[in-house]
């Protein structure tokens, strides 16, 4: 059986990849701020401020110590604050910085680190809009973003030639959570389905490695441009 960690799990898109990946017979973990709220899921519940190294580490060492080293390590994790660029508070751009691109650094090296030892595995980073494009009042995220997939990409050029698949999702587009007012604006097909977005790093995952993606770009069928 292959094994995975999500890092950032939440009840959207991580969930949908949680439940994808049981049901492929894989072990999941799922490492976040506040656990209690995975506990409908069938995974490994882990509690993990991403970015606190230790505590990053504990989690790496729950499941090696349950199943081993994981195949497969997904970064789900971001925070976001918006507002005028001159009213932006530091502590916030901060945080946002912390938790969209540090905290995925220190969960990428611990990942690599395991798998560099066993010469095997895959990273996978979820990205949005905001990794390529940086909107009017939101530049933290922007920041946060595009770090991270500069991240990836430096690993993947790195990692890929030691069998380690590193990929970058570019989620360009709202993803649709139970009742969103958001799709009642955007319509039925405006925003993109979690169970979706799962299958797609599920076949990213199972890439041989003589064709390897290190980015995917998933947009909804209808946008604005």
């Amino acid at each position: 059986m292959e094994t995975a960690l999500i890092v950032g799990a939440g009840s959207g898109l991580s969930a949908s990849l949680a439940r994808l990946l049981a049901k492929e017979n894989f072990r999941v973990a799922l490492a976040a701020r506040n656990p209690d709220k995975l506990a409908a899921l069938r995974a490994l519940a882990l509690k993990c401020d991403a970015t606190d190294p230790s505590q990053v580490e504990d989690a790496f060492r729950a499941v090696e110590k349950e199943w081993g080293v994981p195949d497969l390590v997904v970064y789900n994790a971001s925070f976001r604050t918006r507002g005028p660029f001159v009213d932006l508070k530091a502590e916030d751009v901060k945080k946002t910085l912390e938790v969209s691109a540090y905290a995925g650094f220190l969960v990428a090296q611990a990942a690599a680190r395991r798998m560099l030892a066993r010469g095997s595995g895959a990273i996978f980073f979820t990205g949005a809009s905001a990794s390529v494009k940086g909107y009017a009042q939101s530049a933290p995220f922007a920041m946060g973003k595009f770090a991270l997939r500069g991240l990836a990409q430096s690993m993947a050029r790195e990692l890929s030639p030691k069998n380690i698949h590193v990929a970058h999702f570019v989620i360009d587009g709202g993803i649709r959570a139970g009742n969103d007012a958001r799709a009642g604006e955007r319509g039925e097909d405006g925003m993109l389905l979690p169970d979706e977005i799962a299958k797609s790093y599920l076949s990213v995952y199972r890439q041989h490695r003589s064709a390897w993606s290190w980015e995917l770009e998933l947009r909804p069928w209808l946008e604005k441009f």
